[in-house]
């Protein structure tokens, strides 16, 4: 799967607030960075490893955003993976920065958000 094939399956995921299809663009053994991991209580340095804890997190986020989407603005394509550039549901600006293996799943992720 290419950078535009992944960024479309990851926002009809999301839109659709599709939790399998969700978790199953990230690999087993996933390095997930975000300031809100810290903030609903995951870990208290913002970072999470594996599936399991990603789809707890995820599924806390569906659940405390109920009207969450997703809508893309840029695509950032690197040596490693890619950046997606997107606004929220509230229209603040978002990045998702993934690293891929080869079978093209996310084994790290950082998102970051716009503090402005």
């Amino acid at each position: 799967m290419n950078d535009d094939e992944f960024a479309e399956k990851y926002y009809a995921a999301w839109n659709a607030r599709d939790i399998e299809a969700i978790v199953a663009l990230y690999a087993d053994d996933i390095e997930f960075s975000s300031p809100y991991i810290a903030a609903l209580g995951f870990s208290h340095d913002g970072v999470i490893h594996g599936k399991a804890m990603l789809r707890a997190y995820f599924e806390r986020a569906l659940e405390r955003a109920p009207q969450l989407t997703f809508s893309p603005e840029a695509l950032l394509v690197g040596a490693r993976g890619h950046t997606l550039i997107y606004r929220n549901h509230r229209g603040e600006r978002a990045a998702e920065t993934h690293e891929m293996d080869a079978a093209g799943l996310v084994v790290r992720a950082d998102a970051t958000y716009d503090t402005n």
